[in-house]
């Protein structure tokens, strides 16, 4: 679709039934299909890559060449290629017992995976181009056909995307419509088989009630408010240092992004101090510095500045870590320097949503019950992260709290891992994906049932109607 024109929800209509046919009448899908599949969108990032980068540093005013390549184009090949090694062993089916005694009698059960058929893909500005093909692998592994609604914030990279799967997929396998939030409105109320949702909270909700009106099921990937807890026996330097390469990596826009600390009352200084000598070295200047990513656009800039006036008008200290004390007030782009905001209270809007750039609240605590009561009663976050050495403490933390994923010394990290089910849990999300998770996801677990000529005979004899016949 052209810029000029949005596509309606008949146009996309059209398609989702061609798709759906499309997919009736292909029968069994091969593995070698479903490689095949996979096989063209490795394709379009190993020949594309630099285009999709150029395109993101368009959309984002500036955003790190090297980052793009990490996350964005290696951080999908690597799990469409885990979803080729492994498709031909997912898609095989999984033997069941059956109940006793009816196994001793030949009676046989098993689990076959079929695909959905057609799955809706809605994804987001941040990652724009990892989080629309990374989850193809499973989709595809699976055996589905998909119809994708790209971010309209990153509109340059959504028009390539459009632009390269067109030229490498026919529309009855992947289709791509682009535009803004009424297309969006739209897609989400399209009668697919699967609609699999990255974004906000909020926006989530819309989703999944446009998604009831056809019953269709969805998997809601979301965020929240992530929590650092920081143990008494953690080292401060290295969990300062990658906290705030978590923190500062796409200038903290991850929903996995940590989102506040909580760390002992008597740390508090020694965790500022590292987390300055972490962003110097990484950073020595921010303002034209090229490995720094800008605040995706104008209003999620002036949000985040929002909140840090917010926080200092409420009391709490401020602190930026400017390394070569550059002036941000006049810039090219919406670059914020990493920003701690030192015991923040709860009515500080910092604390209350999820912040989603280069911000980092801290809070102190005397007892470990403090920080796992404060996450116990909120919602329930998409990561939580511990730093430490102590066994029973981590145990206790990991115990006592819940989370979509837990990432043990560092943070964010185990979204990467392909073998660990990715997804939230309450307000972070609905269902799960990555590798074999994600193939499941994807995937109708059909129950099948063979009854034996045994089995078949001893019922017609002893569990049928007369009951009470004459033996």
């Amino acid at each position: 679709m052209n810029e000029t024109r949005e596509p309606t929800y008949e146009e996309m209509q059209v398609v989702l039934d061609r798709q759906k046919q499309a997919y009736i009448n292909e029968g069994i899908v091969t593995a070698e299909t479903r490689i095949d599949r996979i096989d063209r969108a490795i394709a379009i990032l190993e020949t594309n890559g630099t285009r999709l980068t150029e395109a993101m540093m368009a959309d984002f005013g500036h955003r790190s060449i090297d980052q793009s390549r990490a996350t964005d184009i290696e951080g999908s090949i690597g799990p469409l290629k885990h979803a080729k090694r492994h498709v031909r062993q997912w898609m095989k089916p999984e033997k069941r017992k059956v109940m006793f005694p009816l196994g001793l009698f030949g009676a046989k059960a098993r689990v076959e995976y079929q695909p959905l058929g057609v799955i809706g893909c809605i994804s987001p500005w941040n990652f724009p181009v990892n989080l629309t093909f990374a989850p193809l692998g499973g989709i595809f592994a699976a055996g589905n056909r998909t119809m994708i609604k790209p971010s309209e914030f990153t509109a340059q990279t959504s028009d390539l995307m459009q632009e390269l799967i067109k030229q490498a997929y026919d529309e009855d396998e992947v289709a791509v419509f682009t535009g803004g939030p009424d297309v969006g409105g739209a897609f989400s109320r399209l009668p697919f088989d699967h609609l699999l949702f990255t974004g906000a909270t909020s926006v989530a909700k819309h989703v999944m009630r446009a998604a009831a009106e056809n019953l269709v099921p969805v998997t809601l990937e979301l965020g929240g408010k992530s929590p650092v807890v920081i143990g008494k026996s953690a080292d401060i330097q290295r969990a300062a240092s990658n906290i705030m390469a978590g923190k500062t990596m796409n200038a903290g826009q991850i929903c996995l992004a940590p989102d506040y600390v909580f760390l002992p009352e008597e740390s508090r200084d020694d965790f500022v101090n590292a987390a300055k000598e972490s962003v110097a070295t990484m950073y020595p200047n921010i303002k034209d510095n090229p490995d720094y990513t800008s605040v995706v656009n104008e209003r999620h800039f002036e949000r985040l500045n929002g909140y840090l006036d917010d926080a200092r008008t409420k009391g709490a200290q401020v602190v930026e870590i400017n390394p070569a004390n550059e002036d941000f007030s006049q810039q090219e782009h919406h670059r914020i320097a990493p920003t701690i905001v030192l015991d923040p209270s709860d009515d500080m809007q910092v604390m209350q949503d999820e912040i989603f750039g280069p911000i980092l609240p801290v809070k102190q605590y005397k007892e470990l019950d403090e920080p796992l009561d404060y996450i116990n009663s909120h919602d329930r976050p998409l990561g939580l992260y511990y730093f430490g050495e102590d066994k029973a403490e981590e145990n206790k933390v990991l115990t006592q709290t819940t989370s979509g994923g837990v990432t043990v010394n560092d943070v964010i990290m185990h979204i990467a891992q392909e073998d660990l089910p990715f997804g939230g849990v309450g307000p972070s999300g609905m269902g799960s994906y990555h590798g074999l998770d994600g193939f499941k996801n994807f995937s109708h677990a059909k129950s099948i049932y063979t009854q034996s000529n045994a089995v078949s005979k001893m019922a017609a004899k002893m569990m049928r109607p007369p009951y009470n016949k004459a033996s």
